[in-house]
């Protein structure tokens, strides 16, 4: 009885779902197109089984968006791959693509089978834009050297095979790899319209040098990479984010990147690290937006005389200085107001503070921050919000807010917050 109870409601719920799919098919095309684009291909699909009508709708979509949840990705590479040839085979050259993006698992017959159809589509159709996200088999935590190296190589040879698709591609994102020393450069080189690239755990031998020039790239990720420099000479690059390196010695160079506007750094500090920002920015004087994340009880970047920083800083506009150690002296950060007239928005977010405490005392000795205070008469014209997370009603923090307003004349805002997330303990000035 339970069995054909439960065969009853299955019957039911498939008239349901008919008779859904019936009245959709009625709606023109371009109204269910524009409703399928917004719920992604994977669902759109879906959908369209309802309707012998339907059917036919995925491959005219103007946006192709596959990316399945990690639960489902090993699972369904296989299917993702035959669907993927389907919709890019039966579609009609005079559609364009405005945006194909598709994630999928290196397992070398079906990345193959990827690349072959989306290179295929790059030759015979207009697609605008083309992203690849390869996600490993296994999570980085339980791979070991040898793996590293085999996802490493592997990609390589998928690159190698499917020159066409990354040809065309405009976006890569990669994950738990190790290259030899002229992988990188030959994908580089290969993906000729690349605008963005992300590396998650990626290296090209542990501790050696990355060497990034590209003439179309606007966006560079680096999460955890074992790159002893990574240097850049990219003539359009925009954004640049790098989030954990390993080494002591200039982790990052600017070489060549003139378009430079937003830089974020974050690392937990290294023993003997500090980094000085007129080496940094020597040669990137666009930068805007500055984000510092310190994650430790290191500052691991020196203040200097605002006259040095001044010609590096002048176009800068917004500062954000996050994870400060707990020791609450903040008054270290003036400099960069100092050297930069420019800067609208400054937000700094201290970590859990003990002042005056015996671990405030311990920790001040490894934050020991010496800057050249300024003169009663510094006075900033452009700041306009000041935002501080982390905030105590104690003599450091007044004093600073104290400061900060009497030099920025036209200060509009002052936001004092408890915690990130949590809410605010003193209201906007």
């Amino acid at each position: 009885m339970k069995y054909k109870g439960h065969r009853r409601r299955h019957r039911r719920d498939l008239q349901k779902a008919a008779a859904i799919g019936d009245r959709l098919s009625k709606l023109p095309n371009d109204l269910l197109l524009n409703i399928l684009e917004r719920v992604g291909t994977l669902d759109a699909v879906r959908t369209c089984v309802l309707s012998k009508q339907m059917r036919k709708l995925p491959a005219m979509l103007s946006e192709i968006v596959i990316v399945p949840r990690d639960s489902d990705l090993v699972r369904m590479n296989g299917v993702l791959a035959q669907l993927i040839d389907k919709i890019l085979s039966t579609r009609s050259p005079l559609l364009t693509i405005r945006k194909l993006m598709i994630r999928f698992v290196l397992t070398p017959n079906d990345c193959r089978s990827i690349g072959k159809s989306v290179g295929m589509a790059m030759a015979t159709q207009i697609l605008d834009k083309a992203e690849f996200e390869v996600v490993t088999p296994q999570n980085s935590f339980y791979c070991t050297h040898a793996d590293f190296l085999n996802f490493g190589k592997q990609f390589s040879t998928f690159v190698a095979d499917c020159q066409d698709a990354f040809a065309g591609l405009t976006r890569l994102k990669l994950q738990n790899m190790r290259f030899g020393e002229s992988d990188i450069p030959n994908i580089l080189s290969t993906c000729k319209l690349l605008e963005s690239l992300s590396f998650f755990e990626c290296d090209a031998g542990f501790r050696l040098v990355l060497h990034v020039e590209h003439a179309r790239l606007i966006e560079i990720d680096i999460t955890y990479g074992e790159f002893k420099t990574v240097e850049l000479d990219c003539r359009k690059l925009q954004r640049m984010r790098y989030d954990n390196w390993p080494c002591d010695e200039k982790p990052l160079v600017l070489g060549f990147v003139p378009q430079l506007s937003k830089l974020s750094l974050a690392n937990e500090g290294l023993p003997d690290m500090t980094l000085m920002i007129s080496q940094l920015l020597a040669n990137a004087p666009a930068v805007r937006d500055l984000y510092l994340d310190f994650r430790s009880e290191k500052i691991w970047i020196q203040p200097e005389c605002p006259r040095v920083l001044a010609p590096l800083l002048g176009q800068l506009q917004s500062v954000n200085l996050d994870n400060l150690p707990e020791e609450c002296a903040i008054a270290w950060t003036m400099f960069l107001l100092q050297a930069a007239p420019s800067v609208e928005d400054l937000c700094i977010s201290v970590r859990d503070h003990k002042c005056g405490s015996e671990s405030q005392k311990t920790r001040t000795k490894k934050t020991d921050v010496k800057w050249e205070q300024s003169g009663p008469k510094f006075k900033h014209k452009n700041l306009g919000k000041l935002t501080i997370y982390g905030f105590e009603f104690d003599g450091n923090f007044m004093r600073y807010i104290r400061r900060a307003m009497e030099a920025a004349v036209n200060i509009k805002e002052v936001s004092l917050h408890d915690r990130k997330g949590k809410g605010m303990c003193s209201g906007s000035m």
